[in-house]
């Protein structure tokens, strides 16, 4: 009687519904994912927010995990542990290498559309689960990944050869220029997000009509599944077809402050004015405008500091801040009576005017939802778009 590893993870995604694809479902049965996570994973503090702490293969969470679904993380802070809150050792301030939850490992393979004989070009091999589940489906002299951090690729290599197979794993940095030397490949998946730019190298690498899934972020909101097609004129079209948190490209990594370490008040610089665009839209949790105001106006962080509940004469007043690493920020004063809204201000970007130029932008597209926008990735860049190519949500670009 034959017994597969990965039978309680594979029953677990099909009576949820998440494999539907044979092809998929007989790798998930037959790679053991618990030969890819290693002896030490981080998991997020509840007492101490903000930090991650260490959960050896002593703990009897760590087997379960192994089996389940859920997103493990297995290296912090590129490989160097910070002290926790407490100055405990070993502890860690910022994933930095995951093993995917499994059912969005399964959303995105399915998403290829991957078949016999297709080539596939893997970015972030990690621990190299995914990898293994590539080179099961596909075989692994079809699957070529890349992985920028060394050791990772190392115990990559090492696991994979545990589980039988030997497919090329190449150390390098894919944000960048191509990442191996290659002919195209039929598909290319990454297991890490390209945050407001998706690498223009990823489609040179495509075959024509191939498929690219990646994880995409802007702005402040969790990543997105993208799904892009490669035309023969060298540019690629696609839509948002899922919900995908991943990390990001190493190069692409967001400044890590929070908004208020942003911000300098006292600024002598600063100016005070007033403004009409109603400062609380920045929080506005439509994932259309969310994902146009990431685009829109880069690198914008906020926040929202209600009125204290103690003051009922302050009932629905907040102040708003916004800034981006240059050194721009502002702070509006919102009350429900409505505008003009009072505003402090400082550094070369005017924020406020970004953001009320994006809002209208959205506005006049017919406010659409994630489910009407798209992106284009061409020589210039990323893209974003309403219904269609033609019409670009930016109307600097358009």
């Amino acid at each position: 009687m034959t017994t597969y590893p990965g039978a309680g993870l594979a029953r677990t995604l099909t009576s949820g519904g998440r494999i539907i694809d044979p092809l998929w479902h007989r790798a998930i049965l037959r790679i053991d994912r618990a030969g890819f996570i290693p002896d030490t994973v981080w998991v997020g503090s509840r007492d101490h927010p903000g930090y991650f702490r260490p959960v050896t293969r002593e703990d009897p969470d760590h087997a379960r995990w192994a089996h389940e679904d859920y997103a493990l993380a297995v290296q912090v802070d590129d490989g160097t542990p910070t002290n926790g809150p407490n100055d405990e050792p070993g502890w860690g301030r910022l994933r930095t290498s995951s093993i995917s939850q499994p059912s969005l490992v399964v959303d995105m393979l399915q998403a290829l559309d991957a078949k016999e004989g297709h080539r596939v070009l893997e970015i972030g091999t990690g621990t190299g689960y995914n990898t293994a589940l590539l080179c099961h489906a596909l075989g692994e002299d079809a699957v070529v990944s890349v992985e920028i951090d060394p050791s990772l690729a190392e115990t990559a290599v090492k696991n994979l050869a545990q589980a039988g197979h030997h497919p090329r794993v190449v150390t390098a940095d894919a944000a960048g220029g191509r990442a191996v030397d290659e002919e195209q490949f039929d598909r290319v998946l990454s297991t890490v997000a390209a945050r407001g730019e998706v690498p223009f190298s990823w489609v040179g690498q495509s075959a024509k009509y191939g498929i690219i899934v990646t994880p995409f972020e802007v702005g402040n909101t969790p990543g997105v599944l993208l799904k892009l097609r490669v035309h023969g004129d060298g540019t690629a079209t696609g839509h948002f077809i899922g919900d995908a948190p991943f990390m990001v490209l190493r190069s692409q990594r967001p400044d890590m402050r929070r908004v208020r370490e942003l911000v300098d008040e006292d600024d002598p610089e600063a100016t005070d004015g007033l403004i009409e665009v109603n400062p609380r839209v920045v929080a506005y949790r439509n994932t259309g405008w969310q994902l146009a105001l990431g685009h829109l106006a880069p690198d914008l962080r906020y926040a929202v500091y209600e009125a204290a509940e103690d003051r009922p004469e302050w009932a629905g007043e907040a102040t708003v801040y916004v800034a981006t690493p240059d050194g721009s920020w502002a702070v509006a004063e919102y009350t429900p009576e409505g505008g003009p809204y009072q505003t402090r201000q400082a550094g070369p970007r005017a924020l406020w005017a970004e953001i009320a130029e994006a809002w209208d932008e959205w506005v006049k597209s017919g406010s659409p939802g994630r489910d009407r926008m798209g992106v284009t990735v061409d020589e210039r860049g990323t893209h974003l778009w309403v219904e269609g190519p033609a019409a670009l949500l930016d109307p600097t670009r358009r």
